[in-house]
């Protein structure tokens, strides 16, 4: 069996509704999660869904910023959300692909949406930024004691953790999302826990990816200059399954864009 995960933040799931029922039709992953859908549960566009393929649905949402959601072809058991610095504040939720999902049945499914950081690469000047760093250190601690078995954690982490994983290592090395304490503090978690970052796993160093560019820039295709921030990571028993990560840089050129594009694991189970 193909598992197929997309990781996507969407910047505002009713803004660009049209753009998620386009790449569901275009590319039919198996399971869609979200992150940034800006959206409180009870306005959460369900309905654009019906008749899909993707009913199975689990969200967490807010008004005006953060939310993640999950959307699957398979039964999604258990939804849990986790809270992080004592903020209830929608960054987080997974699930369990339930037993439809054969060889794939059992699989934790987890959505993260890590804090940006403000433009201040400062803990004592930028609370954002401290936000971020005790956001990170929470999702050590529980990657420490997380439970064993088959997970895939994906999700917007807001970090580009490697060198070749920004368009320039060093004109961005006190520039938030490459600063130094973030890039160590990630790399760091997701040793502890074991996690595998399947895109590196499957495309080494130097090669450079990304998957978002600034809406700053005046020509993000021409200019190029982007960074990894969206990750699929996978639990160690499934690291063997990993077949591919693919970009759809494409949808960066779409009408009304998100800044970041989908990222989408696919599994050999």
């Amino acid at each position: 069996m193909r598992l197929t995960v997309t990781t996507w933040n969407i910047n505002s799931v009713r803004l660009r509704i049209d753009s998620v029922l386009r790449f569901l039709s275009e590319n039919r992953p198996d399971v869609l999660c979200l992150q940034e859908t800006k959206c409180p549960n009870e306005l959460f566009p369900l309905k654009a869904f019906a008749g899909t393929g993707y009913e199975h649905v689990v969200f967490s949402g807010q008004k005006g910023y953060n939310g993640v959601a999950i959307l699957s072809r398979f039964p999604l058991l258990t939804p849990e959300m986790m809270g992080f610095c004592e903020r209830p504040d929608a960054r987080h939720i997974s699930a369990v692909l339930g037993r439809e999902a054969g060889p794939a049945a059992g699989i934790v499914l987890h959505d993260f949406y890590v804090p940006a950081g403000g433009d201040v690469p400062d803990r004592a000047l930028n609370p954002k930024f401290a936000h971020k760093l005790d956001f990170l250190a929470e999702l050590r601690a529980w990657g420490g004691r997380r439970v064993a078995g088959p997970a895939i954690l994906v999700g917007d982490l807001n970090v580009a953790p490697l060198e070749h994983d920004v368009w320039s290592h060093k004109q961005l090395l006190d520039v938030v999302s490459h600063t130094p304490v973030e890039t160590e503090a990630l790399e760091i978690l997701r040793g502890e826990a074991g996690w595998i970052d399947a895109a590196r796993h499957l495309t080494p160093e130097p090669e450079k990816i990304y998957t978002w560019w600034s809406y700053r820039s005046p020509n993000w295709e021409l200019a190029n200059k982007g960074r990894r921030l969206d990750h699929a990571w996978v639990s160690p028993d499934l690291a063997g399954t990993v077949r591919a990560v693919t970009v759809s840089r494409e949808t960066r050129g779409w009408e009304r864009p998100s800044d970041h594009v989908p990222v989408t694991l696919a599994l050999e189970l």
